[in-house]
């Protein structure tokens, strides 16, 4: 299964709002990982920051370590998906809704591509329903990449590694932000491998 944090438009395009320098050169490496995965029907858990004016990383004067400026926005065009990695007929979870209907019914063809909308930076506690999605999908192996790196990447590594057998992060399909620790060393302890798209692509040749 693939795990598709946050490439939105405020953090991948130059005219974001929360621009993180260098990502939009990613977008090919993004867009192949999107068709291998509509190719081989890989499961695809795409997160996505999904804010309000008043939430609590918001802020006006932002230290940008534990809050930044408005960005990602609900209902705006810097909240969607780059072209790239925008998900086929998705199942859309959002943040303020209670799912209180299990099981989720989420094992049908036509959903390949699930969105977790999140109003943290950490999607297992910007979202009640993604520990439940997880459990019911049930994965042995999650493959992640996006941004950015030394935060909501960081958090979903650290969530999934608790909670899956294997975790790997594609580190040419991540990018990170300043002044924020990088969490290789942390990963590491977790037994999480960083391996590169291109392993990845030759795996699936085997």
């Amino acid at each position: 299964m693939f795990w598709n944090v946050d490439t939105q438009n405020d953090f991948v395009e130059p005219w974001g709002k929360l621009y993180v320098k260098g990502a939009e050169k990613l977008k090919p490496r993004w867009a192949e990982i999107t068709k291998v995965a509509r190719r081989m029907k890989i499961r695809v858990v795409n997160t996505a920051d999904y804010h309000f004016v008043h939430s609590a990383e918001i802020n006006e004067k932002p230290d940008l370590i534990h809050t930044f400026p408005a960005h990602c926005l609900a209902g705006t065009k810097g909240a969607e998906f780059i072209a790239e990695t925008a998900p086929d007929n998705p199942l859309v979870f959002h943040w303020d809704t209670i799912y209180d209907t299990m099981p989720l019914k989420v094992d049908v063809p036509q959903y390949r591509n699930f969105v977790i909308l999140k109003d943290a930076f950490d999607v297992f506690a910007g979202n009640a329903v993604t520990v439940k999605l997880l459990e019911e999908l049930a994965p042995e192996m999650v493959v992640v990449y996006g941004v950015t790196t030394n935060v909501c990447v960081d958090h979903a590594v650290r969530g999934l590694a608790q909670r899956v057998k294997q975790v790997y992060v594609l580190k040419d399909a991540i990018k990170e932000l300043p002044k924020i620790p990088l969490p290789f060393g942390e990963w590491e302890k977790m037994n999480v491998k960083l391996i590169t798209s291109v392993d990845l692509f030759h795996s699936f040749k085997k």
